[in-house]
């Protein structure tokens, strides 16, 4: 009979024992990366809550070419005062979809050379075409806006008048540029002939975010003549900006006139706010989708 030695008579072989560690490693990592199965009484864990961030137009003349989140109303409303010239305006903005925002704009009160009403208002949209990458390519978007007469005791256009205007911006870390140009299309009032004159709009304009709720933004905007009664006009624009949170946004500042009839210095301040998400989906925290 074969007599086995002490070694082999109390413990396994090695390769066995080896071969038997291997085997039970790799079936409780295949446990682990298997996931358990559905259950119809498993709670789903909620999604988190999405913010809503404002995309303020103000405190610049420029436009930005970011459109407001999908289904979110924002209003943005702000009073301005120079020698003559006082008034508040306001801008109502609703995102129809992501790349697609309404917009009606008014004033509903205006003084200019001691004449005290009501002045125009205005309905349009942004288009956007392409959002911004992290790389060249900026956010470009279209926008178009009716001037429609609604100033009473003489104030404002007294006639309809269109503006097609192109919106760039691009974001470099925390400094944000944004550049137009545009067309405007000014309707003679009554008794002149019918028909538009025709002006030339350019801006551009930079903001930086200095911390978390303090930001500065200036602005070079500037129109051509469009008839005698519309002289061509440049300013200089100077304001910083305050985040109370993400969707409530206050700002306050001048501008110079550097050329032009205007006043020689204009102050104001506003707010921006985002009421509330109306198509209550989620959104990415980002305002800058992809295209």
């Amino acid at each position: 009979m074969l007599k086995l030695s002490p070694t082999r008579r109390f413990c396994p072989a090695p390769r066995f024992l080896l071969l038997l560690l291997i085997a039970a490693k790799g079936a409780v990592a295949q446990e682990q990366q298997q996931p358990p199965p559905p259950s119809s009484q498993q709670v789903q864990p909620e999604p988190a809550p999405t913010e809503i961030v404002a995309v303020p137009n103000r405190p610049t003349i420029a436009s930005t070419a970011e459109v407001v989140q999908s289904g979110v109303l924002e209003l943005e409303y702000g009073f301005e005062g120079g020698d003559g010239h006082q008034n508040i305006n306001g801008l109502v903005k609703f995102g129809l979809t992501k790349w697609f925002e309404l917009r009606v704009a008014n004033n509903p009160i205006l003084r200019d050379s001691a004449v005290f009403g009501t002045g125009d208002s205005g309905a349009g949209f942004k288009l956007r075409m392409f959002s911004q990458n992290p790389a060249w390519r900026p956010t470009v978007t279209l926008l178009y806006a009716v001037t429609i007469p609604s100033a009473n005791h003489g104030l404002g256009t007294q006639a309809y008048g269109h503006a097609i205007q192109i919106l760039v911006s691009k974001d470099f870390g925390k400094h944000h540029f944004d550049w137009n140009e545009g067309i405007q299309l000014s309707g003679r009032p009554y008794p002149l002939p019918s028909g538009y004159d025709r002006g030339y709009f350019s801006a551009l304009s930079w903001s930086h975010r200095l911390c978390r709720k303090w930001g500065f933004t200036a602005e070079l905007p500037g129109t051509s003549k469009i008839n005698d009664a519309i002289p061509g006009v440049m300013t200089i624009l100077a304001a910083p900006t305050y985040n109370v949170s993400p969707r409530l946004v206050l700002d306050a500042g001048a501008y110079v006139a550097a050329y032009g009839s205007l006043p020689r210095v204009t102050a104001f301040f506003g707010v921006t706010y985002s009421i509330g998400d109306f198509y209550h989906r989620g959104k990415s925290k980002s305002v800058h989708g992809s295209f």
